[in-house]
């Protein structure tokens, strides 16, 4: 654990960046910028980042079999083209909660998109509570509704052998678990499988590595923990960042041995940005020793 290096590589200073996602084909990690309303692509060959603005709160990204991103826009379900900068709505939910946006989406090993609605937040982490709920887009672009009173719907990841998935209602500080079936992408059976130390504050993204370990970004607690959802155990890898508002985190560079880490500067006065003058940047940590996942492109 001595070789871990931390690196900040997007230093743009994103608002609420989120939803880092690698891309293979563009050897590039995608991410937004929720609050920034960007959509954003750092080149691991140029280093260079290029962003598309977007028309409201845009929470995720993810990869298209068919080439390009889908995103969730507001609470909007939209495909985005890179090259022309173009987005089209696929469908709308909460119509009847005009102050209700997206959170945390990812893609499933079946290629169906799952993501997550709450209520649009007064300041970070206040908001008012149970108006969001937890959605899939289907490859035939037919959304299903699993369950709502979700306060902030957040990490959400599946088991190695696609029998289990894990998400996170951040406000609940716990990591849960529902029984999976991939042939229909079904959930059920809800239990906590770990509930986050006061240190570790509010669990917020996720992503698993190749041991099957869930690796979570802790809002406020300035770093990324590695749990085992068979013990319910938190294992003793805790990547601290230089950072307080830490979001989200995935695996990515050529064999997924890298792991980018997205922050968030909004709520921080002058004095604390001094502190933390790369806050609301994007890190990349090399050195952890495990490997993660590829990302699923959605099917649609």
């Amino acid at each position: 654990m001595s070789s871990i290096k931390i690196e900040c590589v997007a230093k743009e200073g994103y608002r609420i960046g989120e939803s880092p996602v690698w891309d293979e084909k563009e050897s590039a990690l995608l991410c937004v910028d929720i609050t920034g309303r960007k959509v954003c692509r750092w080149s691991s060959v140029t280093k260079q980042v290029q962003t598309i603005s977007v028309d409201a709160p845009v929470s995720s990204v993810a990869l298209r079999k068919s080439g390009d991103y889908v995103i969730t826009l507001g609470t909007r379900f939209a495909a985005l083209k890179w090259k022309e900068q173009l987005v089209t709505t696929i469908t709308h939910v909460d119509k009847d909660k005009p102050n209700n946006r997206f959170n945390d989406g990812k893609v499933d090993p079946a290629g169906r998109y799952f993501a997550g609605t709450m209520a649009e937040e007064i300041r970070p982490a206040v908001l008012e509570r149970h108006q969001g709920s937890l959605y899939t887009l289907f490859s035939d672009l037919s959304v299903v509704k699993h369950f709502d009173q979700v306060d902030i719907s957040n990490g959400l990841d599946w088991s190695l052998d696609h029998k289990t998935f894990f998400y996170i209602d951040s406000l609940s500080y716990s990591v849960d678990a529902f029984d999976y079936d991939l042939q229909t992408g079904k959930i059920g059976n809800r239990r906590s499988i770990y509930r986050l130390e006061k240190e570790e504050s509010i669990p917020d993204g996720m992503c698993i590595d190749t041991e099957g370990k869930l690796w979570v970004a802790c809002y406020d607690g300035g770093r990324v923990i590695r749990l085992d959802p068979e013990t319910g155990k938190s294992l003793q890898t805790t990547v601290k960042l230089p950072v307080d508002k830490t979001t989200s985190c995935c695996f990515g560079g050529e064999d997924y041995s890298e792991m980018y880490v997205t922050s968030a500067s909004d709520g921080m006065d002058k004095e604390w940005l001094s502190r933390q003058p790369q806050a609301g940047g994007v890190f990349k940590i090399t050195g952890l020793g495990v490997k993660g996942v590829p990302p699923y492109p959605f099917a649609g």
